[in-house]
C-alpha cells in the first residue's frame, strides 16, 4: 500500500474495496472516562490538514499538509474557502443562526449538497486512489462570493493515465444523497456537458508547469477526441456521505454485529444506486461508488465551520 499523502489511514478505515465500490468509516476510541467516543476530533483534524492543497492545489507549489504550512498559508487557505458564496451561506445557517436544518429537502441546491463534501473527495481521491489533483476550482474562481461550476473533482492517475471526475454529496439521508448523484451523473456526463467544462478546465491547465504528460490531457480534453475514448480513459468517483443511525447504536466498529449491519446497510445503498441508475450510457461510465457514513452530517458540517472560523485567526496574534 502506497504512502498515503494525509495519513488518514489511521483515522478512515477503507471497509469494502471494490472495483466499482468502495466504503469508508471512522470508529471509536476510549476516553479518559472509560467510555468510547466517536473520533470527530481525528476526522476533523484530518479533514483540515487537506484544506491547503484543496483550496490551492498544486498551482503555488504549496501542495503541502496544513501542519507543515506556515501560519499565513493556512489563514489564506481557511479564508479562500469563504470567498465561495456556497460556504459562506452554509456557515450561517449552522453557525451563526445555529440552525439544525435537515437540509436534504431544501430548494437550495448548494445546501443539499454541501461543500465540505467535495473537501472528503479530495481526501479520499488522494490517500485511497493515489490520484494527483489536476486543478482547484478555488484557487480558480473568477470573482468573489462567485459560484463555482464544473465538477467537484478533477484529479489524474498518471500510473493509469486516468482522469478522475468526480461528483460529492454529503447528505443526511442516504440514499437521497445517492439519488442526489445520480442526477449529477445524468447532467454532467454527456456530450456537451463534457466539451463545455472540458474547454474550461483546458485553458486553465495550460497556465500550469508542473502537470505530468500535460499533453495527453490536453489531448483528451480536446473537442474533436471521440465521446467514447474519453469514456474509456476517465473514472467516476461519487461521493456520498451521509448520517448512519449505527454509530449511535453501537461505539466498536469491530464488533461482529455493527460489522454485519454495516455492509448490509452499504449493500442495499449499493443496490439502490444500481436500481435507480437510468443514464442512458452507464455501460460506458467507469463508475466508483464511495460511500462515507459518519455518526451525524450535521455535527461534521458545524465542526468543519467552526474548526475553520478558528484557522482564520491564528495568525492574528
Amino acid at each position: 500500500m502506497s504512502k498515503k499523502v494525509f495519513g488518514s489511514g489511521k483515522v478512515i478505515i477503507e471497509s469494502i474495496s471494490e472495483i466499482n465500490l468502495k466504503s469508508y468509516l471512522v470508529g471509536f476510541d476510549l476516553t479518559d472516562t472509560g467510555n468510547r467516543e466517536y473520533r470527530w476530533s481525528n476526522l476533523i483534524t484530518i479533514l483540515q490538514d487537506v484544506i491547503p492543497e484543496f483550496a490551492f492545489g498544486y498551482h503555488k507549489e504549496e501542495n503541502i499538509p496544513i501542519k507543515e504550512a506556515n501560519p499565513s498559508f493556512i489563514c489564506e487557505a481557511a479564508k479562500s474557502i469563504y470567498k465561495i458564496k456556497e460556504f459562506e451561506e452554509v456557515k450561517k445557517i449552522y453557525l451563526e443562526q445555529n440552525s439544525a436544518i435537515s437540509d436534504d429537502d431544501i430548494e437550495k441546491k448548494y445546501l443539499r449538497r454541501g461543500e465540505f463534501g467535495e473537501l472528503i473527495l479530495h481526501l479520499l481521491l488522494r490517500d485511497f486512489h493515489n490520484t494527483i489533483p489536476l486543478l482547484s476550482k478555488i484557487y480558480f474562481k473568477d470573482s468573489y462570493g462567485a459560484t463555482v461550476h464544473g465538477f467537484d473533482a478533477v484529479h489524474i492517475q498518471p500510473e493509469s493515465r486516468t482522469l478522475w471526475l468526480g461528483e460529492s454529496k454529503l447528505y443526511t439521508d442516504g440514499k437521497k444523497g445517492v439519488k442526489a448523484l445520480i442526477q449529477d451523473i445524468i447532467e454532467h456526463f454527456n456530450k456537451d456537458y463534457i466539451n463545455d467544462e472540458f474547454a474550461i478546465i483546458s485553458k486553465k491547465v495550460n497556465l500550469l508547469y508542473n502537470i505530468p504528460e500535460k499533453d495527453h490531457w490536453l489531448s483528451l480534453m480536446d473537442e474533436h477526441t471521440k465521446l467514447s475514448d474519453i469514456f474509456k480513459s476517465i473514472n467516476i468517483p461519487l461521493v456520498c456521505t451521509y448520517t448512519s443511525e449505527l454509530f449511535e447504536n453501537y461505539d466498536d466498529e469491530t464488533d461482529d454485529i455493527f460489522l454485519k449491519l454495516y455492509a448490509e446497510e452499504i449493500r442495499e445503498l449499493k443496490e439502490y444506486f444500481d436500481n435507480e441508475n437510468n443514464h442512458p450510457l452507464k455501460a460506458h461510465l467507469n463508475i466508483v461508488l464511495l460511500l462515507f457514513p459518519v455518526k451525524c452530517k450535521t455535527k461534521l458540517v458545524q465542526k468543519m465551520h467552526r474548526r475553520l472560523a478558528h484557522l482564520q485567526v491564528i495568525n492574528d496574534v
